[in-house]
């Protein structure tokens, strides 16, 4: 049987402005994003002028067209998606089965050890002892200073750790060891299976990160051949905006800052749409994961 409940004026009220202000909000967010993309196949001149607001005028591809010429690029993706995977996939090996470990309460010294890991989210070396660090493991300019620092973060953990607190209970890995199973084995068949909510969490936390990382590749990097996407759409743009004759073509600094206006919202939408194609399919589990593992500190 349903319950109908009828609304007070002040209710019909309150929702009006509830919807109000939510819509305001997601304007507020939508628009910007709009306007970037609309802006990366419009004509400059009308983006500078502050015609583009609502429709895209002079549609060009130029800046894409000048973009995807520049050979780097290709070696800046390939590069990306190599330091994303063994990025991900190292933090995810590491932060799982740490975090779970931590989760058990008869894991001893496990407040010690939780009390480290907090300690470093509020005190760290700095920089140059982190680049002393990591020249002297032998890691700059190579894949691993792009992979191995930051592997395994405090933040990612206390998640993780809160996730299993509040999804494996104690009583199953008792059932399972009176069943002969050992702890590795109730790890990898039972608890990951019904983990997947915060794996996708840390596959998406992870990926974005290293997709989106390039103050590592600007510390650690002197090869060009090993630049990430980002450093690689940095050096583009850079060099577009130089008042200087390029081989791009442009004759003059005028059409340097035209093209160089047309190539940044085009570098925008080159570096997100991996990760905003990859994010619908890792949504349902991101929301779940996230709600699960911040309920409980």
């Amino acid at each position: 049987m349903s319950i109908h409940t009828r609304k007070s004026g002040f209710d019909r009220v309150f929702d009006i402005a509830n919807y109000t202000l939510m819509s305001l909000i997601l304007l507020a967010i939508i628009y910007p994003l709009y306007i970037v993309v609309i802006s990366s196949f419009s004509d400059p001149d009308s983006v500078n002028t502050g015609s583009v607001w609502l429709f895209p005028k002079g549609i060009t591809f130029e800046g894409y067209h000048r973009i995807f010429m520049e050979g780097n690029i290709w070696n800046g993706y390939k590069n990306t998606l190599i330091y994303t995977f063994l990025g991900t996939l190292l933090s995810v090996v590491l932060t799982l089965p740490g975090a779970y470990a931590l989760s058990r309460s008869e894991l001893m010294g496990r407040n010690f050890f939780m009390l480290m890991i907090v300690f470093t989210m509020f005190f760290g070396g700095g920089l140059i002892p982190t680049y002393l660090l990591v020249k002297n493991l032998g890691m700059t300019n190579t894949i691993w200073s792009q992979i191995v620092p930051g592997a395994l973060t405090a933040y990612n953990m206390i998640i993780t750790r809160t996730f299993f607190q509040s999804s494996i209970p104690k009583e199953l890995q008792e059932s399972a060891e009176i069943d002969g199973s050992s702890i590795t084995r109730f790890f990898l068949k039972i608890v990951l299976p019904l983990s997947m909510p915060i794996v996708a969490v840390m596959v998406l936390f992870n990926a974005v990160a290293h997709w989106n990382a390039y103050f590592q590749g600007l510390i650690y990097l002197r090869d060009e051949r090993l630049y990430p996407l980002q450093l690689v759409l940095r050096e583009i743009l850079i060099v577009n905006e130089a008042p200087a004759e390029s081989t791009l073509g442009a004759s003059d600094d005028g059409s340097m800052l035209r093209i160089a206006e047309i190539m940044k919202y085009g570098t925008i939408i080159v570096s997100s749409l991996p990760v905003l194609v990859l994010y619908p399919f890792l949504q349902r589990y991101f929301v779940k994961g996230v709600m699960i593992g911040s309920i409980k500190g």
